[in-house]
């Protein structure tokens, strides 16, 4: 969804075949793959001295919401204590 929104040239067609293939219990997809079959521009895969996969800091942070649900929660009433903070000062 990140990238549908964030790329204008994002190609619908080639995402629907990934999430047809997504409910299968042999379907894998490294972000590599994901950068290459998508043109994804969120995610930046390097190989060599100083790899990894880094991800844009909205795409990180659901990512860690996903993986922890403290996290997420933690998230949760940061939000809403700035919300609340922000309409006080209002």
């Amino acid at each position: 969804m990140w990238e549908q929104l964030n790329k204008p040239d994002f190609n619908p067609v080639e995402f629907d075949g990934v999430r047809m293939q997504a409910g299968l219990n042999s379907f894998t997809l490294t972000p590599k793959q994901w950068i290459e079959k998508n043109g994804a521009v969120g995610i930046i895969s390097k190989t060599g001295r100083y790899s990894g996969t880094y991800a844009h800091k909205d795409i990180a942070l659901e990512f860690a919401s996903w993986i922890s649900v403290e996290f997420k929660l933690y998230l949760i009433k940061e939000f809403q204590r700035v919300k609340e903070d922000e309409n006080r000062r209002l």
